[in-house]
């Protein structure tokens, strides 16, 4: 829903969802926008308008990554199962797996951007991923990450994002938060669009 807002608001801007599930991939793709993966009112009108202008879903994850000038990492985070913290703490596993396809496939200097709900310092190791793959790699890459969660409610979603309470952003570079500030602010009034440090933006999330 969030890419699919950006790209009816932004149409200069060329949107890639990608998922490693080519059953789900399909089902963007579908002719019939009942057969969506995600319900949610008014969603399929935007697909159907810009699908295959500036809206493109596909599960080509290197050809995608290597020409993105912002990634958006929104995956699920499940409780874990077994280790420290069972039954009680995030499991991580999907959002290190994104962060290090990211540092192999990525080219020059990208925006990484955690949209899931997440614990707190998680962009702190999504960051040592990317660090660690720039120290390893002969070509020069460079990273900043953004944290910027979602205030989603099922069933209003993109009445949410189309007018929402707040946009909230957190980061350690300007520069990085202007390249996000400046998409949500082609309709999204400057006040409502909030900056701070990334774990600010973290926790206010599982505060709110």
């Amino acid at each position: 829903p969030t890419m699919a807002v950006i790209a009816e608001k932004c149409p200069e801007i060329q949107i890639n969802v990608i998922d490693l599930n080519l059953e789900r991939i399909d089902l963007w793709n579908s002719e019939d926008l009942d057969k969506l993966p995600i319900y949610e009112p008014g969603l399929d009108e935007i697909i159907k308008k810009c699908r295959g202008l500036n809206l493109h879903f596909s599960n080509d994850l290197e050809k995608n990554i290597s020409k993105a000038d912002i990634i958006f990492i929104s995956v699920n985070t499940p409780t874990k199962k077994k280790g420290l913290g069972a039954g009680k703490a995030s499991d991580l596993k999907w959002v290190e797996a994104c962060a290090r396809q990211v540092a192999l496939f990525s080219v020059g200097h990208t925006v990484v951007v955690e949209k899931s709900t997440l614990p707190v310092r998680t962009a702190e190791v999504i960051k040592s991923i990317l660090q660690v793959s720039v120290k390893l790699n002969t070509s020069v890459k460079t990273f900043d990450v953004l944290s910027n969660p979602e205030f989603l409610s099922e069933g209003s979603a993109i009445e949410d994002l189309m007018f929402p309470d707040r946009v909230l952003i957190g980061g350690d570079n300007e520069k990085a938060i202007d390249l996000l500030s400046n998409i949500y602010s082609n309709w999204v009034p400057e006040n409502k669009i909030l900056r701070t440090n990334i774990w600010s933006s973290e926790l206010a999330k599982l505060t709110a």
